[in-house]
Parts: C-alpha cells; sequence; structure tokens
C-alpha cells in the first residue's frame, strides 16, 4: 500500500498485488502466522470477484466502492499501521508527542491505503505459493512466491508480530527489498533536506488532494 522509490523491476508489480492480497486477519494465538497470512490472501481475493465483469452496469461503482471498504477493513485487520509508522520513521518516532505520533499514523495509513488500492484491483489470478514459516518467539517470517502465467518468480515475505494474541504484519519482503526500508529511506531524505514538519504537510496534501507529494515505489 505510498511514497517511495525503489528499484525497479518488471516483476515487482506481480508481487505488490500479492502483499496488497493480504487483507484478513485470523484471531486467536493458537493461529499461526502462515496460516493468517494465507486465509488473508482467500479473504481479499473473494472480495476482488464480488465486482466482476458480470456486474450489471448501474451496480457497478457501488459494487466496486463496498470491496475497497472491505479490503481497508481486513487491512486494518491484519497490519499493525502503528509499528509500521514507528518503524518508517525511525529515530524521529520518539521525538514525536503522543497527538504527533496519532496524526503520523493515521496520515501514513490513509496514503498507504488509498495509493495502492488501484494496484490491488490489478489482481488477475496469479499463483501464490507458500514455502514455510519460521517463528522466533513473538515474531515470524512467513515465506511466499508469487508466481505469474508466464512462470515468473517473485519471492515475498511477511514478517509479522504477535502482539495481544494475534499476529500481524510489520513489514513486507519483496524480491528481498524491504518495505518499510525503502520508506524509511524516503522519509529520511525528506527530514534531512527539510523537517517534520515539511513531511507531515506533505502526507496532508497528499492525503486530501492526491497529488503525488512524495515518490510512489515503482513496482
Amino acid at each position: 500500500m505510498l511514497l517511495l522509490v525503489i528499484r525497479e523491476s518488471v516483476h515487482m508489480g506481480k508481487a505488490l498485488v500479492a502483499w496488497l492480497l493480504v487483507a484478513g486477519a485470523v484471531s486467536g494465538s493458537a493461529v499461526g502466522p502462515r496460516d493468517v497470512v494465507q486465509s488473508a490472501v482467500s479473504r481479499v481475493i473473494l472480495a476482488l470477484q464480488k465486482a466482476d465483469v458480470d456486474t450489471p452496469e448501474p451496480n457497478r461503482r457501488l459494487v466496486a466502492e463496498q470491496r475497497r471498504i472491505e479490503i481497508r477493513r481486513v487491512a486494518t485487520d491484519l497490519f499493525d499501521f502503528d509499528e509500521i509508522s514507528r518503524r518508517a520513521l525511525s529515530r524521529q518516532w520518539t521525538s514525536r508527542t503522543p497527538e504527533e505520533q496519532a496524526e503520523f499514523t493515521r496520515l501514513f495509513t490513509d496514503l498507504l491505503e488509498r495509493s495502492y488500492i488501484g494496484r490491488i484491483e490489478a489482481y488477475s489470478g496469479e499463483k501464490i505459493v507458500y514455502l514455510g514459516e519460521i517463528v522466533d518467539g513473538p515474531f515470524a517470517t512467513v515465506r511466499s512466491k508469487v508466481i505469474t502465467r508466464r512462470n515468473t518468480e517473485t519471492p515475498l515475505d511477511y514478517r509479522l508480530q504477535l502482539k495481544d494474541g494475534r499476529w500481524k504484519v510489520y513489514d513486507i519482503l519483496i524480491d528481498n527489498v524491504s518495505f518499510v526500508s525503502t520508506y524509511r529511506s524516503e522519509f529520511s531524505r525528506i527530514l534531512q533536506r527539510e523537517s517534520y514538519a515539511a513531511l507531515v504537510e506533505r502526507l496532508r496534501k497528499q492525503t486530501s488532494e492526491g497529488a503525488a507529494l512524495i515518490r510512489t515505489p515503482r513496482y
């Protein structure tokens, strides 16, 4: 989900779509991280399929909007946006007030959701293969790969943390490139050249106007 440039790759577009398909959560500590990811993918694919080409024209806009609401809802359930925001802002996070942290998280979350909603909807039947999970205390990695119809493959790993009995995603590695790290680098660039206030103002304007004031990763 988004303002950054990471290296160009023909296959990473499909990987990003797969990442964004992770948008549902299964509650309960007894549910493993791999189960959470797999269940999430299935749930969002189902939401996408509800607005297929057979939907009557007068209803398409309504169905599409309902689908987007569902994707945002389940994304909020699965992704730990507080943790993502904290890691992306890095050292600046602790120097911010609770009010500033809350505003940054809200703006960043909205940007992540809105910027990539179109890419989620671009899903066209890519195959996702799960390779396993590694659990280390309250942290876990779910390894997978995306296989396109042309049989190209892109590694796609999910980093999760156990919080309040639930596994939640706090980072994604697309072709071994960390999603959080790329944002952290972009935010750091802005902070060094300008200021924290300037960064927040960019986020506010992007949220309200939809303007590309922070560069978006090109997958």
